[in-house]
């Protein structure tokens, strides 16, 4: 008799968890408004990629930083160049790599020229 109980009881149980686990079903509105969606297409705009940069030249001297920019323009006009100022330096900065292996590649053609050059991510003030 006791077995039969506990066969019941279990059975029981079972049916009851099954129902339960049958009423988790649902739907999910989400409203939100329009303002996001426009945040978000402004957000895919902004550069958030990482960006590799390569360092050809730095002095504390803006005109030596000025001369190197057109001799390396001269040279190599496919990548663009800009001087950044960073304490107490001028810098020579080529290009906006999208990848480190595609900076290697342009590494190696401008290293022919400027051995000393470097490549590197700048940091972001985000």
């Amino acid at each position: 008799m006791k077995l039969r109980n506990k066969s019941f009881c279990l059975v029981f149980l079972g049916l009851a968890l099954s129902i339960s686990l049958h009423s988790q079903e649902g739907t999910v509105n989400v409203s939100q408004d329009s303002d996001i969606d426009k945040l978000l297409e402004y957000k895919k705009d902004i550069k958030t990629s990482k960006v590799y940069k390569i360092q050809v030249f730095q002095s504390v001297d803006p005109d030596k930083a000025a001369r190197e920019k057109a001799n390396f323009l001269n040279a190599y006009s496919e990548w663009p160049v800009e001087i950044v100022w960073n304490t107490p330096n001028y810098k020579v900065w080529v290009g906006n790599f999208a990848t480190k292996l595609e900076a290697e590649r342009a590494g190696v053609k401008i290293k022919k020229k400027y051995m000393n050059a470097i490549i590197f991510q700048p940091k972001t003030d985000n």
